[in-house]
């Protein structure tokens, strides 16, 4: 699952893992899968009685029912692992290629293991209760009371595990696909980043449970896990993130914006309608610090290319700011106005902290589009917000009517905001004559690059024209900017390396065309394709950059296979997301509090 994972001359498997691999994978997952079973079945017969322990000490530290307290905590170490093994991983694939074998990886043993422990969350949450958990919960056979919020944190979980086998498939099927927002890839993070609404839900029907549900009458403990449940929410949204935060988007910059708009909108007008006074910023905070501890120790520490982050600050302060004057009982009204001073302000905040942080700034060129499509998606993401938070906040807040179409509304906004960004097309007919000079000698060649465009203005008004090389297994990556030295002549400013296993080459970024022209590639004889050498002066074309960051996908795959595959990847995040649905307004319906007169 990499990003960016090409061979290179050690050419390891491009479609798939080792069958060997494969097997003992497999039988691993059942041993562990019998190992949970065991111990919450074991639990339910009184054979097994270490759970009932660890139960009773997590209610007395949390406050909270076992069947709430021990899955939360297990949940939150289980998600920490998991987030540390992703964002590790991604450099792994950035900086080193694809692995010989799904587990030739460290980093894939603690995806897997975080994985398991959110299943394992869920499971617990589902057996542990002996009698009907609270009003929401749910009647599953075989005699479980369940509480919702387990079985939604189950759900996710389970999708997520399963995208493990179906992106070995898929690679058998496509080859290796080489991005982030690959469709088992989102199938995996966005599995278990939403396991953390799971989470939320959980500690509401919890919370309600021991009677602590207002925010200024909640223990300390409780309210320190409402933030922190808020702020693994905003991380969870934020690994969609992931290939800006790496500085090799494969697709539109204006789709930066729109994710961060996007998460920064639901997840903060959320946890500040359901955990009041500060918790927006609270959990901010907390994003902060997780995401800071993962950029120094995946970067500096490992040696891998630098991981980025959003600060996500002003977009709090506009979040409280708003709250303090229209009241949490109207959370549409709060979410919409949140989510408009958070597509002005903060998306200016965010646009300034690019040219402080980013690699890749946003530039001047992605107006008036960026701020159009970030504003429009703050908005949307404030509304649904807001009604994700009116859900949480079921149990001590009164319902009031809420105009129907709100919700509807704000989902087709999202969509069509994301359909808008999505195509990319092939731009008009680039060639350049670049002329290379060695800063480095072989072995390790690394040259200086003068590239003069035709048409000379082809990179005016760019969204980024840059040089990009990767996987040199060195522990780093190289992304610069271009220099304009004369009218279509550009100079690199960092050298680039042109020798071993580095894939180098220059990205140009125009509208909705995404653009790249190789300047070398090793031969990789698992795809197969050919080297395409640094030469001291060459004139080629640009083509379209998928071409060259994504060599290993197969170009015979039958369209009426392609289009079943992702029909089924469609169907199961569609799955996903309409459980979660389902789930809060099962929440809201069951737990709200007595309706005021009308």
């Amino acid at each position: 699952m990499g990003i960016l994972a090409q061979g290179g001359t050690g050419s390891p498997p491009a479609g798939g893992g080792e069958i060997g691999q494969v097997i003992g994978g497999t039988i691993g997952a059942m041993i562990l899968t019998a190992v949970m079973f065991y111990l919450v079945l074991g639990h339910r017969s009184g054979r097994v009685k270490v759970l009932g322990r660890l139960g009773d000490r997590a209610e007395r530290l949390m406050g909270l029912p076992p069947w709430a307290s021990l899955p939360l905590s297990v949940q939150s170490l289980a998600l920490l692992t998991a987030v540390f093994g992703m964002y590790w991983d991604i450099a792994t694939h950035l900086d080193a290629g694809r692995d010989p074998g799904p587990f030739a990886n460290t980093a894939h043993y603690f995806i897997i293991v975080g994985l398991f422990g959110v299943f394992f969350a869920g499971l617990l949450a589902i057996f542990l209760p002996s009698e009907r958990p609270g009003r929401a919960g749910l009647e599953l056979p075989g005699g479980l009371h369940a509480p919702l919020g387990g079985v939604l944190i189950l759900v996710c979980s389970g999708i997520a595990l399963i995208g493990f086998p179906l992106d070995d498939v898929w690679h058998r099927i496509f080859g290796q696909d080489v991005t982030l927002w690959g469709p088992t890839h989102l199938q995996l993070f966005g599995g278990a980043g939403l396991s953390t609404l799971g989470g939320m839900i959980l500690l509401v029907e919890g919370a309600a449970e021991a009677g602590e549900v207002r925010p200024s009458g909640a223990t300390g403990v409780v309210r320190l896990n409402q933030v922190l449940l808020g702020g693994a929410f905003l991380i969870g949204l934020s690994t969609f993130q992931g290939e800006f935060d790496y500085a090799v988007p494969q697709f539109r910059l204006v789709f930066h914006p729109i994710l961060l708009m996007l998460a920064a909108s639901i997840a903060l007008v959320a946890v500040r309608l359901w955990a009041g006074r500060g918790a927006a910023l609270g959990a901010v905070l907390m994003f902060i610090a997780l995401r800071g501890i993962l950029s120094l120790l995946v970067s500096p520490l490992f040696g891998h290319t630098t991981l980025h982050f959003p600060l996500y600050l002003a977009e709090a302060l506009v979040v409280e700011g708003v709250a303090l004057v229209v009241a949490r009982e109207r959370p549409v009204l709060l979410g919409a106005l949140a989510g408009a001073g958070i597509g002005t302000i903060g998306l200016a905040a965010e646009w300034a902290w690019s040219y402080a942080w980013w690699t890749i700034e946003w530039p001047a060129s992605m107006l008036p589009e960026g701020i159009i499509c970030g504003f429009l998606t703050a908005v949307a993401g404030g509304v649904i917000g807001g009604f994700i938070g009116r859900a949480l906040s079921a149990p001590e807040s009164p319902p009031r009517p809420v105009p129907r179409f709100a919700l509807p509304l704000a989902l087709v906004v999202v969509v069509a905001v994301i359909a808008y960004a999505t195509p990319i097309s092939a731009g008009d007919p680039v060639t350049a004559r670049v002329t290379v000079t060695d800063a480095k000698p072989a072995p390790n060649r690394e040259v200086d690059a003068r590239i003069r465009l035709d048409p000379p203005d082809a990179a005016k008004d760019a969204y980024w024209f840059v040089e990009t090389a990767w996987q040199g297994k060195e522990g780093r990556s190289v992304v610069a900017p271009l220099r304009e030295v004369s009218p279509g002549v550009y100079v690199t400013r960092e050298p680039i390396p042109v020798h071993g296993n580095w894939k180098s080459t220059i990205r140009l970024h125009k509208g909705t065309a995404v653009q790249g022209l190789p300047v070398y590639f090793p031969a990789d004889p698992a795809i197969p394709v050919k080297g395409v050498p640094a030469s001291k002066s060459f004139t080629r074309k640009f083509v379209r950059d998928k071409q060259n960051l994504q060599r290993e996908q197969k170009s015979d795959v039958p369209g009426a296979l392609t289009l079943i595959a992702y029909l089924v990847v469609l169907f199961i995040g569609v799955a996903l997301y309409a459980s979660m649905g389902m789930g809060l307004a099962r929440l809201q319906r069951k737990l709200a509090a007595r309706p005021v007169g009308v």
